[in-house]
């Protein structure tokens, strides 16, 4: 049912914990299948330097928020905002059709951790 790389990603996932004070943080859910997610970014230049992730929720969700991270890092905020679904799920070698939700979940919580880090710069001004 799950490939190889997303039960890598679920069993040892990449970036997982809490950004104290981060520059940004995103959360995401879905009531019909209980997942939670939350992502945080620091940002330097315009880059995304830090980021970490803390998912409540099924494999597939929990992969997914590892992948992103991993995809996200290191990349300017508008390289960054641009990661779909299918990018997540295209580097986890693919998703069963019922999980692609999880996809979603994981780059809507990343494009609203960059906009909350826009939000605050604004308001810093």
């Amino acid at each position: 049912m799950y490939s190889k790389k997303v039960i890598e990603h679920f069993s040892h996932p990449r970036n997982q914990g809490r950004i104290k004070n981060a520059d940004g943080v995103g959360m995401v859910g879905n009531p019909v299948c209980g997942d939670l997610m939350k992502i945080y970014i620091q940002v330097q230049k315009n880059i995304i330097k830090g980021i970490k992730f803390e998912t409540l929720g099924c494999a597939a969700a929990i992969a997914t928020s590892s992948m992103i991270t991993q995809l996200a890092k290191n990349k300017p905020l508008e390289e960054a905002e641009k990661i779909t679904r299918g990018d997540v799920a295209e580097s986890l070698e693919g998703l069963p059709p019922l999980k692609m939700h999880c996809s979603n979940l994981a780059s809507d919580a990343l494009r609203k951790a960059i906009a909350d880090y826009r939000s605050k710069k604004i308001r810093k001004k």
